[in-house]
């Protein structure tokens, strides 16, 4: 490892004796004043040198003088410490030269050159917290991306048989992660996926968010029913949630070829946007509270079972999408606005999707916005299915886990609201 070290590529030819060294090089004047103005600031110089061109063709004393310190003060917010120094080092010559050629009275002349060093120093000092405050946020933002590809891992463009498409935009852009959660997951029972909002902003809602998409992926692996997966995510979250946290969720499931299961917690309505046009709102028959609020209500959530063919496609969203306002306070209509840019290409609908939302809102986002489309493939091999004691469960809904209380639904395709695009 020495001689690695030794023999690296610092390693310096060997010149011949009596050749100077000038020869390989510039001298080390010279290298030192092109490192000098490599780091001199172009604006806080331009300024030094118009202010003194000011004062000496105005010819009035030492009037602009005290304003150099412009120079080194602007020099503190774009540059360096060694930028700021050159700069106010620059600024201190010029001011002495000119107090000593205007002949202006020597304790005026050392009071602005006193003002000159003094702010120069300041502004130094202030250049190297910045510097170091800037060293520090790229820092946590390193820190953050980690934990948001460790909570919100990156979903492949294809996941068994669908397309997936996904955008996400934290409210906090430092951040870039909040408290919105999505995951999707290909598991011997089909592909499952979940669309969430944690109340709240901030780490315990990135806390919650980790906490519900651990035992989401996990219970996805491990339990056959889509129900009984929700259900161990509302006990996970009863144990570990405070009395006023919560969590909306729609989770859904691909147990077979043309059918989605969907259970909706609390959430907002998923769009359907079926092959042959429109988008369908997909209102639950009966909604179900928030995951972490099971203990309010008797009554288990709901399974709804659609319909899911070929080029059919389904936006699930967090509400920082449908809540986001404009100048006049009109919410984003995003049924609408899907319904202009429908194409059989996920990534295609969610750009433009996305695109528009911003420009809704003026660029910034006042909550955390999630979109996730997941869009069925048109593939001429078998859709893989889920085994065969998936598939007997599902053809008895009625002894789901043993409880012939937990309602299912099929639905039709008859919509609750739809949303034509105009095109055909």
């Amino acid at each position: 490892m020495r001689q690695a070290r030794d023999h690296g590529g610092n390693h310096r030819p060997l010149r011949p004796l009596g050749k100077p060294a000038a020869d390989h090089g510039p001298p080390v004047s010279r290298r030192a004043a092109s490192q000098l103005a490599a780091g001199m600031p172009v604006a806080p110089v331009l300024i030094v040198f118009g202010i003194a061109f000011f004062d000496v063709v105005g010819g009035s004393g030492m009037f602009w003088l005290p304003l150099l310190a412009a120079g080194p003060a602007l020099a503190a917010s774009t540059n360096g410490p060694r930028g700021v120094l050159c700069v106010g080092l620059l600024a201190s010559v010029l001011g002495a030269t000119l107090g000593v050629r205007e002949a202006g009275p020597g304790h005026e002349l050392a009071a602005v050159l006193s003002a000159l060093v003094a702010v120069t120093l300041a502004s130094t000092l202030a250049s190297a917290l910045r510097g170091r405050r800037e060293r520090v946020l790229a820092a946590v933002r390193s820190v953050a991306e980690a934990a948001q590809h460790a909570v919100l891992k990156p979903i492949p463009e294809t996941v068994g048989p669908f397309r997936v498409a996904v955008r996400y935009s934290a409210a906090a852009a430092e951040a870039r992660i909040g408290g919105d959660l999505y995951a999707v997951v290909p598991t011997p029972h089909g592909v499952r996926l979940i669309v969430g909002d944690v109340r709240g902003k901030g780490l315990p809602a990135v806390e919650i968010a980790a906490l519900v998409l651990g035992v989401f992926r996990e219970a996805a692996y491990d339990e056959p029913d889509l129900l009984a997966v929700v259900g161990r995510i509302e006990r996970s979250l009863a144990r570990n949630l405070g009395p006023d946290d919560f969590v909306t969720a729609v989770v859904v499931g691909h147990p077979r070829a043309g059918q989605l299961e969907v259970v909706n917690c609390g959430h907002a309505s998923p769009l359907l946007i079926p092959a042959s046009g429109g988008v369908t709102v997909v209102e639950a028959t009966r909604p179900a509270p928030p995951l972490g609020l099971r203990v309010l209500v008797d009554e288990p959530p709901c399974l709804e079972i659609l319909p899911f063919a070929e080029g059919d496609q389904l936006l699930l969203y967090t509400d920082g999408v449908i809540e986001a306002r404009d100048r006049a306070r009109e919410f984003y209509p995003l049924a609408e606005r899907v319904a202009r840019h429908v194409s059989g290409e996920p990534e295609h609908i969610l750009s433009a999707v996305h695109d528009e939302l911003l420009a809704h809102v003026g660029g910034r986002l006042h909550d955390d916005a999630a979109l996730l489309l997941l869009r069925m493939r048109d593939v001429r091999e078998p859709v893989p299915v889920a085994p065969e004691a998936r598939g007997a469960a599902a053809a008895e809904p009625e002894g789901r886990g043993g409880d012939e209380s937990v309602p299912v639904v099929s639905r039709t395709r008859a919509p609750a609201a739809v949303f034509s695009s105009g095109r055909r």
